[in-house]
């Protein structure tokens, strides 16, 4: 897990290092924590206190002494608790944009309102009209397009903005990826620097263009009265783009359990590697997963870093992170 995914769940690298270092019992007490991250004291300080704020620790008996550490809670519990946190979340911009769909629709049937890129919102009817403003966004693009999509896939020209040199960012909804025709051509894009993860149940359809304007397709492409919303408010844009992050902090790379080549999905977890994954999340020690393994402790020490390494995590608690964030710990 890279350290952007650590940041959606509250925590940066700080709180991290902080956190494993508790589980480790690497330290009697903060000040010597301190010393042992290369902290200043009120840092760490300000760090222990973001790891009890988002239930990563217990704070320490204040009948205790000055210098006493918070009581680490197991990984997995507490990640799951962000992760409600960050799912009401999502599920409430999910419905905002539902209710502004409704409101575009209902523009739609009466007429089309002029605006554009400086106005509010702009109501685009009709496929032709809808894909030639697609397109001249998509012209204008200079830094980042970020997409959200689901069947009926959206057609934008990827291979021309990313020639360009333009980043483009795109989580598709994983029940449109059953044809591995479609796969294998995502693939290629992804070999010419697509940036694509995929996500069961993405909630919307939008494209941003350089984090200024934001289109909105119709749910129906093909109707003589679709209806596209482009959004040039920053306000709008600005409760759309958290939608999008959201999304793609949860969803996973092409080919994790989507029918491509990667890493399988939860349910096809290997029975090997979950019970690993459990016992890291559980923050048992070394000694404690050998054990429970029936394996020597430098064993158990080398399948953990293969594991980190398949996941492309730097530590246990971002292998645990990643693992339970896609629901391969549930149940």
């Amino acid at each position: 897990m890279i350290q952007g995914e650590l940041t959606t769940l509250g925590l940066g690298r700080t709180e991290e290092r902080a956190y494993e270092a508790l589980l480790k019992e690497q330290a009697d007490g903060a000040d010597e924590l301190a010393r042992l991250l290369d902290l200043p004291r009120e840092r760490l300080d300000a760090a222990l206190d973001r790891l009890v704020e988002h239930g990563f620790a217990r704070p320490p008996d204040p009948r205790g002494e000055r210098d006493a550490l918070p009581h680490p809670a197991a990984p997995a519990a507490a990640i799951r608790t962000l992760i409600h946190r960050r799912q009401a979340e999502l599920h409430l911009r999910s419905a905002e944009l539902a209710r502004l769909r409704l409101a575009a629709d209902r523009l739609a049937e009466d007429t089309a309102a002029p605006g554009g890129e400086g106005g509010r919102v702009e109501v685009v009817t009709g496929p032709r009209d809808i894909a030639e403003r697609a397109a001249r966004l998509l012209d204008g693009a200079e830094r980042e397009v970020v997409v959200l999509d689901r069947p009926p896939f959206t057609a934008l020209d990827v291979e021309s903005l990313l020639a360009r040199g333009v980043r483009v960012r795109a989580v598709l909804d994983r029940a449109g990826l059953a044809d591995p025709g479609r796969v294998r051509a995502l693939t290629g894009l992804v070999g010419r620097g697509l940036l694509l993860r995929v996500a069961p149940d993405v909630p919307a359809r939008l494209v941003a263009v350089d984090r200024r304007v934001t289109l909105l397709p119709p749910a129906d492409a093909a109707g003589p009265r679709a209806a596209a919303l482009v959004i040039g408010d920053a306000l709008l844009c600005g409760a759309l783009l958290p939608l999008f992050e959201a999304v793609w902090e949860r969803a996973a790379p092409l080919g994790e359990g989507d029918g491509g080549d990667g890493a399988p999905g939860g349910g096809g977890l290997p029975g090997a590697q979950r019970e690993l994954l459990e016992l890291l999340a559980a923050g048992h020690k070394d000694e404690a997963i050998a054990r429970r393994l029936g394996v020597h402790v430098h064993t158990a020490r080398r399948r953990i870093s293969l594991l980190l390494e398949s996941l492309g995590a730097r530590t246990r608690f971002q292998a645990g992170a990643r693992a339970s964030s896609r629901g391969w710990l549930d149940g």
